[in-house]
């Protein structure tokens, strides 16, 4: 037997359309307000469902968060990807334009850039996994990139790919915070002279 459908949606359909929603209205109030600070109730008002429709798509503001967590990671990893397939062919230019194109994708929305680098913290350690493995998708295109680069020095590469992503989110979360952000541009020189540094003998 078919499922009834509703406005010519069916319940999949129709399920899926206010997960959306709610992921639309995270991205801003987890951005805006910050992740504390954000109740079911407000975002299911910015998202225009009741509370009972809320926890149809979502066991809870964590999953929530984990939702709009792994997808800017995944728009990210396309955005750098897709850079560096432009890239000179070059360990280290890969590796400069994708540094180049992480700060600037993450910096293009400034709620990308806070739930990334502060609200994902802000939640806890149920979010530790996800936080995790999008250090490791970051790490494993360093890594890939610079295994042949001459100048490489001869210390754990994995260790010193882990520091540049480590010291890329520390520089962004600082751009998230300060009053008086710095300008993009020197967030890129920046984190471009630490992966020097670091790989250089």
């Amino acid at each position: 037997m078919s499922q009834r459908s509703y406005r010519g949606m069916s319940a999949e359909e129709r399920l899926a359309e206010r997960r959306e929603r709610l992921v639309s209205a995270a991205y801003t109030l987890y951005a805006d307000l910050g992740f504390p600070e954000t109740t079911i109730e407000k975002l299911c008002t910015l998202a225009r469902i009741s509370n009972r429709a809320f926890y149809e798509c979502f066991s809870g503001r964590n999953e929530l968060l984990q939702a709009v967590h792994d997808r800017c990671v995944q728009e990210t990893v396309l955005a750098v990807l897709k850079s560096m397939e432009q890239a000179p062919e070059t360990p280290t230019g890969r590796v400069e334009v994708g540094i180049a194109a992480y700060i600037s994708f993450v910096t293009e929305d400034r709620r990308r850039a806070k739930i990334l680098h502060l609200e994902v913290r802000r939640a806890g350690d149920y979010l530790t996994r996800s936080r995790q493995h999008s250090v490791a998708v970051f790490t494993q295109i360093i890594e890939t990139n610079i295994f042949d680069l001459p100048e490489a020095t001869k210390a754990n590469q994995h260790l010193l790919a882990l520091g540049v992503i480590g010291a890329m989110q520390e520089l962004l979360t600082e751009w998230v915070l300060a009053d008086d952000p710095p300008d993009v541009d020197h967030l890129i020189d920046t984190a471009i002279h630490i992966f020097h540094r670091s790989f250089a003998t």
